[in-house]
This record gives structure tokens, C-alpha cells and sequence, in this order.
């Protein structure tokens, strides 16, 4: 079929390309493509093909349109659950949780979203906490007991302590207890995240400080440079580490009762507080069966994309077979959307390095010496003498003022007497939490790592720990009552181990963080040189591994002492088990709304935490700082 003599010059090229092609004997007819028709019928638009062209070429692939659903799902469940947050709310109003299982999805999507808004909150709290404490010497010395007492004080008292204040913060809102429990969780959370943050920060190894000094790097360069991605892989075991930890006390945080006031959240740890009370076994179930739901859920969309992100961050010239994966992060490297945001994201960070950037060493100026006389002379010279010296008085006076007041309140509110009780009882749990934690190394340690080493196996124990470590020792109960009353138990010795149960994992964790660091190139030498047995592991693997086991043994003791609060003290229904110890008496004034004696069993706590801390966890830092690789 001939083209018509005036066709334009365009249009008889693309027909002489294409139409011989379809009527060509023997050769099957082709189908015009839809940018030749376009150039073919509208050749005054010839220019749409180029443009359609570009359109395809950074328009959005398959993998964008697989991972549009995600997001936008992700959106509005997170907009759905944080308008229902700023409710009206009425002190005194009777709360219903409902246990039909129809609610669970509302319920695990509302504790879901205080959780991570906790998670963010400890996570800037460990930026700011551990760059401070490792930068300044003055600062650490009050910032570190500053946190083991802060560690030491379990949720409820924080509660006791800040739900008047939130409440009164957004008086008719349900923001103020919102907020009341997001700082519970986040009481559960950042102590871990930021003690982590600071040991890494605190072992960066001498050569790459070398290193940051020849290029000139800042304080501000040197910490998103080199010391946060240094402590990004132990951070972010310590951040899944701290998810659970806000699950194990998601009952305290979501079921206030203080002083007679009876305030539920809906959310999982309510829904399990209202199944406890009703001896419902079947709400009990379904709580755990939402649990796993959610613990899967963020692992797989947070947290397992972040570990295998973060993969690059290892100190090691070679990968070896250690490399995390993540489905989701690599349909992210597919999508052109995804990368293109992330480019501009990161561009943007890499300005940010250059705001507090410093000077480079030829382009500084010399330091003027300081003048011999002057107005200020005698105070610069008594400062640059004397000013440690006097802050370290600053801190001892501050302490004598503390234990002061302690004092005067001890005497004219609550007695000696009752002192020199709580005191014993403080012994008591003292011994608990470490025979506790001696057995729970002795265990873990081992498992730890031999599963660090094999990354195969970490990635497959990941999901299984955090779930462990998560579920709520109240979750127990049922079981623990009935066989103490079937077998006629001994509480002071059989509700211990509960005290550990959901505390054991930070070890665990801390451990396979560290073995999982540990150098390829280490490991290969070690093996070439013939190192077997406990020779191999007394040279390579437990100093390797000593300062994150002591992150996470001085954690779990931590913890254990905030978990003889639900564990010393265990009510199902209308029966309750009752061992001596220190948590069961503050859970009990806490029940009774004693505020002064709530305050007494803290104080002790603290004590407790702080001379453990200082005697013996402090000096296991400083051999792990000349022992660590």
C-alpha cells in the first residue's frame, strides 16, 4: 500500500520501517508500538515520544507500585491511630476495654504507635546522653550515677511521680495520659539504648581516632562520621532489645492505678490487665497471639531492614558470610522513588556535617599565649589549677545534700524502724538479681556466641528472642499461681526466676551483637594459628565480647530490679503471691497510695543500684576498656 505523495517526510520513515515489516511474505504481522502511532497519526507532536521516553525512564517501576501499598497503609493506620490520642477525657471516667478479639488490631495498632513514639524519644535521649557523657569528663562524672540512679527507679514510680503532671498538662485531652504512658515505655527503653551508645562510643578503636585527628574532623563531624556508625550495629540490637523491654512492662504503662485512680489505655497491656482481673485464659492467648503479630510485624518492616542496612558499619575489610538480608530494603534498592528520596535525604545529612566543621590544621590560627597580668589573671590560673578539683567538690556537696534531705525526710515521715525493714528486704532482692544474673550468663554467653558467629542462625533467633524478651512476665500468672498452689511452693524461692525472665535477653542480645562484630579477619587468624577450645576463646572470643556483655549484664540487673516489682508480687483474679523483697513492698504502697513510702523503696533501690554500679559493674568497664578488641 503505496503512502500518499504529500505525506510528511517523518511519517513515510516510519512507514517505510514499519509497514514492509508487516507485509513482508513469511513473516508474521507485528503490532505498531504505541510510540510509533504516536509519531505515526500526530506527527506534530513527535516531541511526546522523547517525552513518554523520560517519563519511563524515571517514572515509577514495578517495585514503586509493589511498595505503594505498604506506604500508604503504613500512613494511615499511623493517622488513624494518633487522632484517636486526643480524645475528650474525663478523670474519674470508667475506661471499657473490651476483650472480643475484634478489638485486638485497634488495640495492638494504638500500643504499636506509643511504643515507637518512645523508641524515638530514647533514641535522641542516647545521641545526646552518650556524646556528652564521652566528650566531657566533667559531664560524665554526673551523667553516668545521673542515669544508674535514673535505671535503678522502677516504672511505677516514675508513674506515681508524672501522671499528675501530664494529666494537668492537657487538662480534658486524652493526650495527657497518652503522654503519661509513652514516658512510662520510654522509662523501659532509653537507659539500655543510651549505656550501649556510650560504651561504643567509649571503645572506638585507637586507630580510627588517629585517623579522625589527620583529617580535622570536628566533634560534630566526628560523631556522624565515625562514632555513631562505629555503634550502629550494637545500637540497633539495643533498640530491638528496648521494644521488648517496653512490651515486658506495657501493663504498668497502660493500666495506670495510682492513689485509687483506675486509668486503662486501650492497647495490649490494658487488654491483658482486664483479662488478669476476669481469670479470662482465652484473652490471655489471644494477647500473646497479637503480640507475636506485632513483633513480627516491626521486625520485618523496621527493624530487619536496619540491621541489614547497617551491615556496612562493621569494622572489617571483609564481609565474609555475615551479611543480614532484608526483603523489604531490597525492594527499596529497586525502587526508583525510594532511591531517589533517599538521595536527596542523604544529600541533605551530608550538608549538615559541614555546620560545626573545623578549621583545618594549616589554616588555624596560633593560639595567643595567655597574658601573664590582667583584671582576671589569678582566676584563670586558679580555674586551669583547680577546676576539676572543684567541680569534683561540686558533686560531693551536691551528693551531701541529697542524703541530707534523705535523712530529714527519713526521720520525721517514716521512721528508722521502717528504714532498717526496707533495707533488708533490699538485701534480699540484691541477692536474687545476682545469683540470677550469674546463672544467666552462664548460659547465654555461650549461645551468644556461637550464634553471633553464624549469621545464618542470628537472623533466624532474631524474631524468636525478641518475642521471649517481650512477653510480659504478667502473661505467667495463670500458670505460675496454679502450680505454686497445686504443689504448695515456696514464693521466696520459685517467683525468682520471673525476675529474670524477660531481663535474661539483654545479655543475649548484647552478646550476638558483639560476636557478630567481631572482625573476619580476626577469626581467619585465629584459625590459621591452630586456636581451639578454651584457649581460642579466652584470646579471641570473650574479649571480643566482654564490653557488650557488660552492657548488657549491667542492663539486665537493671532491669531485674525494675521486674521484682511484678515478679516479687503476682495476683491472678483474687489470688495473690506475695515473697519478701523489695519490689513486692513498693508494689504494695503503690496499691495503698503511700506516697511516702513509695519514696522510701525507690531511694533504696536507687542505693542499691548505685553502690552495685560503682563497685563493681565501674570497674568492670575500665578492665573491658584494656581487655576489649
Amino acid at each position: 500500500m503505496p503512502m500518499h505523495a504529500g505525506a510528511p517526510p517523518l511519517a513515510a520513515g516510519l512507514a517505510a520501517r514499519a509497514l514492509p515489516r508487516r507485509l513482508e511474505p513469511g513473516c508474521p504481522a507485528q503490532p505498531v508500538s504505541g510510540l510509533l502511532m504516536v509519531e505515526l497519526f500526530f506527527p506534530r507532536r513527535a516531541g511526546a515520544a522523547a517525552t513518554v521516553a523520560a517519563w519511563r525512564a524515571s517514572g515509577p517501576n514495578r517495585w514503586d507500585w509493589a511498595l505503594l501499598p505498604l506506604v500508604l497503609a503504613v500512613l494511615a493506620a499511623a493517622g488513624f491511630g494518633a487522632a484517636q490520642m486526643a480524645r475528650p477525657f474525663t478523670l474519674g471516667q470508667p475506661a471499657v476495654i473490651a476483650l472480643d478479639a475484634a478489638w485486638l488490631p485497634y488495640y495492638l495498632l494504638r500500643t504499636m504507635l506509643r511504643m515507637f513514639m518512645a523508641l524515638g524519644c530514647s533514641l535522641l535521649f542516647a545521641f545526646v546522653f552518650a556524646a556528652v557523657a564521652v566528650k566531657s569528663r566533667a559531664a560524665e562524672k554526673v551523667l553516668l550515677p545521673l542515669l544508674d540512679v535514673l535505671q535503678s527507679v522502677p516504672i511505677l514510680g516514675f508513674q506515681a511521680i508524672a501522671i499528675a503532671p501530664f494529666i494537668a498538662l492537657f487538662p480534658g485531652n486524652l493526650l495527657g495520659v497518652e503522654c503519661a504512658a509513652v514516658f512510662a515505655i520510654f522509662t523501659s527503653q532509653a537507659w539500655n539504648m543510651a549505656f550501649s551508645l556510650y560504651q561504643s562510643m567509649r571503645n572506638v578503636p585507637a586507630e580510627l581516632n588517629e585517623a579522625a585527628r589527620v583529617f580535622c574532623l570536628s566533634g560534630w563531624q566526628r560523631f556522624w562520621r565515625l562514632e555513631l556508625p562505629f555503634a550502629m550495629p550494637n545500637l540497633l540490637w539495643n533498640m530491638m532489645m528496648s521494644m521488648s523491654g517496653g512490651w515486658f512492662f506495657l501493663v504498668a504503662a497502660e493500666a495506670i492505678s495510682v492513689a485509687g485512680q483506675d486509668i486503662k489505655l486501650p492497647g495490649i497491656g490494658a487488654y491483658i490487665a482486664v483479662a488478669i482481673e476476669q481469670e479470662n485464659g482465652r484473652a490471655i492467648a489471644l494477647a500473646i497471639a497479637a503480640m507475636l503479630a506485632g513483633i513480627v510485624l516491626y521486625d520485618q518492616l523496621f527493624f530487619r531492614p536496619l540491621l541489614a542496612w547497617a551491615d556496612k558499619f562493621r569494622f572489617e575489610d571483609t564481609q565474609g558470610d555475615t551479611a543480614q538480608r532484608s526483603w523489604l530494603l531490597d525492594w527499596g534498592r529497586r525502587s526508583r522513588w525510594t532511591r531517589k528520596l533517599t538521595g536527596q535525604f542523604w544529600s541533605a545529612m551530608r550538608g549538615t556535617l559541614g555546620w560545626f566543621a573545623a578549621a583545618p590544621a594549616g589554616a588555624r590560627p596560633a593560639a595567643a599565649p595567655p597574658a601573664p597580668h590582667g583584671p582576671h589573671a589569678w582566676l584563670r590560673a586558679l580555674l586551669a589549677r583547680y577546676g576539676e578539683r572543684s567541680w569534683d567538690a561540686v558533686i560531693v556537696l551536691a551528693a551531701l545534700l541529697a542524703a541530707w534531705r534523705l535523712l530529714v525526710f527519713v526521720h520525721g515521715t517514716v521512721g528508722w524502724a521502717e528504714v532498717a525493714h526496707v533495707g533488708g528486704l533490699g538485701f534480699i532482692t540484691l541477692l536474687r538479681v545476682m545469683v540470677l544474673i550469674a546463672l544467666a550468663s552462664l548460659l547465654w554467653v555461650p549461645v551468644a556466641v556461637w550464634i553471633g558467629l553464624r549469621p545464618r542462625w542470628a537472623q533466624g533467633v532474631q524474631a524468636v528472642a525478641q518475642f521471649l524478651a517481650a512477653f510480659p512476665v504478667n502473661l505467667m500468672f495463670p500458670v505460675v499461681v496454679y502450680l505454686m498452689v497445686a504443689f504448695r511452693l515456696q514464693p521466696n524461692i520459685w517467683l525468682s526466676p520471673l525476675m529474670v525472665f524477660g531481663t535474661q535477653w539483654y545479655i543475649l542480645f548484647n552478646v550476638v551483637a558483639g560476636a557478630s562484630t567481631i572482625p573476619n579477619e580476626l577469626r581467619l587468624a585465629a584459625d590459621n594459628l591452630g586456636l581451639k577450645g578454651w584457649l581460642k576463646w579466652k584470646r579471641v572470643y570473650l574479649p571480643a565480647v566482654f564490653p557488650a556483655y557488660l552492657t548488657g549484664a549491667i542492663t539486665a540487673c537493671g532491669g531485674s530490679w525494675n521486674a521484682s516489682i511484678v515478679a516479687e508480687y503476682v495476683t491472678w483474679g483474687k489470688t495473690t503471691l506475695a515473697a519478701d523483697g523489695l519490689g513486692s513492698y513498693i508494689k504494695q504502697m503503690t496499691d495503698a497510695g503511700d506516697f511516702h513510702r513509695i519514696a522510701l523503696g525507690v531511694s533504696v533501690m536507687c542505693i542499691f543500684v548505685m553502690l552495685l554500679n560503682r563497685f563493681f559493674w565501674t570497674r568492670m568497664y575500665r578492665l573491658a576498656e584494656n581487655r576489649g578488641l
